[in-house]
């Protein structure tokens, strides 16, 4: 649940170091969003399920939400079926080619033609409102982030879940595309790269804090909200010592970490 970098070590053991990769089970349906470092290990487990139908689903292409793309294992499996969306760069660059850019040489030994799974790529605006089945409906926002990024907001089963990372706050305000996104969520995933006293060092970097994350959850009725994007230099005691102080200031809040499944 990294941002910026992965990262390894003794001080990262407990919360992880991959960068951001979200997996999401609706009743039979696997919806992905964003393609870090952890799409790997997400990868090799959907494989070991059998899953073999992806939505993979873009918030931005900044190196940290794109590195693990090209180690998904289904896209070089004949029969497996991946859905790849984005909508940040809407007219301006087109998801095939978003891929086709970044997955390549010099910066990739091979280009996205290697690839043997049947792959649609699928491009939308913000504000869409997207249906990859028929019963799941996903709203989608604008962020603050340079160059451009998108929420999302996944409706299932009576349940509601948003993901908003990259996006910075400013001081004193709430964000109104963001409180439309969590809106009485079950759950909602907020970028807390920084804390509220490291926010005037990093103006523009296009990231939150934790603090933010709270006033949000607060004003929007969310019942749950986790901390993620959490810095590279960020350790393990020191994101235990935030979420002390998180959860003083609201019961549903924590830490996520690599590798964790919340049941709604």
């Amino acid at each position: 649940m990294r941002g910026s970098l992965p990262v390894s070590g003794a001080e990262f053991q407990h919360y992880g170091g991959n960068t951001i990769c979200i997996e999401m089970q609706c009743g039979p349906h696997r919806l992905l969003f964003d393609a870090g470092s952890g799409l790997m290990p997400a990868g090799q487990a959907l494989k070991a399920a059998g899953v073999a139908d992806f939505n993979l689903f873009f918030t931005h292409c900044h190196y940290d939400h794109i590195i693990g793309l090209p180690y998904l294992p289904a896209l070089f499996d004949p029969h497996a079926s991946v859905t790849l969306w984005s909508g940040h760069l809407a007219g301006r660059m087109s998801t095939r080619q978003m891929i086709g850019e970044f997955m390549r040489p010099p910066w990739f030994p091979v280009e996205p033609d290697i690839c043997r799974a049947a792959i649609n790529c699928r491009d939308f605006r913000s504000g869409d409102v997207l249906a990859p089945y028929e019963d799941v409906a996903i709203k989608t926002g604008s962020l603050n982030h340079p160059g451009g990024a998108i929420g999302y907001r996944v409706e299932w089963g009576g349940r509601a879940v948003a993901l908003v990372t990259d996006t910075e706050h400013r001081p004193g305000t709430l964000d109104p595309a963001v409180l439309d996104l969590i809106d009485g969520a079950d759950l909602f995933l907020y970028d807390c790269m920084y804390t509220d006293e490291e926010m005037p060092r990093h103006v523009g970097y296009g990231h939150s804090s934790w603090q933010q994350a709270i006033r949000l959850a607060k004003a929007a009725r969310a019942k749950r909200v986790a901390f993620i994007h959490h810095s590279p230099l960020r350790t393990d005691r020191e994101l235990d010592a935030i979420q002390r102080l998180a959860v003083q200031e609201f019961k549903g809040a924590f830490m996520a970490r690599d590798g964790q499944a919340i049941d709604l």
